[in-house]
């Protein structure tokens, strides 16, 4: 095979994996309807996003704006009513749950508002057994595992339980846990939201770190004192994108 040949396959290759373009997802046309007796409530009304590669991407809203709903469609968590999803260039929105499955625990982390940590487990624990469902190597879990929690500041913390440790110490420990086995993107779901303004800000920066590290993050609120540290924001109302931000 001549090296032209292979650098065009090369080129393909990337593009169909998504490497074409500086969008690691975007969403067209996408509805989420839900029935309501005989009627439908549409959570979301038609959304267009695009999420930029190695950026901090708010999705900023009042509670039952549609920014969790799309969060969740976006996380191949749930399926578009209508319009569809592309994740590294490929849709997602209505292939079959094995491979959103596979999506999910390949390329994906997730932190929620409820940091949802085993309660019996250490801090050092919880992020390695991600790595153990994950089938990461038995030999590399160790130095992932002290690399994770050194990169959220808590390195000295790591064998601790979650009893023990405050409450933006344990949302550290879910962000450490989301991105253990190398996702390319995490999407965190209102990740302050019970934590204080100061104990928030310090957990954004966490956030802030991985963008530097160079995973995309996308991350849902309704602090309007959050927006400030993001690379883009879509504000949302009434399953709407009002206005966008960059």
């Amino acid at each position: 095979m001549t090296s032209k040949k292979k650098l065009l396959e090369n080129i393909t290759a990337l593009i169909r994996q998504g490497g074409g373009s500086e969008y690691i997802i975007e969403t067209k046309g996408v509805k989420r309807g839900f029935a309501v007796g005989d009627e439908m409530f549409w959570a979301l009304k038609g959304v267009d996003v695009t999420i930029s590669r190695g950026k901090l991407t708010i999705l900023k809203g009042r509670s039952g704006s549609g920014k969790t709903t799309l969060m969740n469609i976006m996380g191949a968590l749930d399926h578009p009513t209508e319009g569809e999803v592309y994740f590294l260039g490929e849709p997602i929105g209505q292939v079959s749950d094995q491979k959103r499955s596979l999506i999910r625990r390949n390329d994906m982390g997730f932190v929620f508002q409820s940091v949802a940590l085993v309660s019996m487990m250490t801090a050092y624990e919880n992020v390695e057994f991600i790595l153990r469902v994950n089938k990461y190597p038995a030999s590399e879990r160790k130095a992932r595992v002290e690399e994770c929690l050194r990169l959220v500041g808590l390195e000295s913390r790591m064998h601790h339980l979650p009893s023990e440790l405050s409450g933006g110490e344990q949302q550290r420990v879910a962000i450490a846990r989301a991105i253990a086995h190398k996702p390319q993107v995490v999407f965190a779901d209102e990740p302050t939201a019970e934590l204080d303004t100061k104990t928030g800000l310090q957990v954004v920066k966490v956030f802030k770190d991985l963008v530097e590290e160079g995973i995309t993050v996308v991350l849902s609120t309704h602090d309007p004192g959050l927006v400030d540290v993001a690379d883009q924001v879509y504000e949302m109302e009434d399953g709407e994108i009002v206005e966008r931000t960059t």
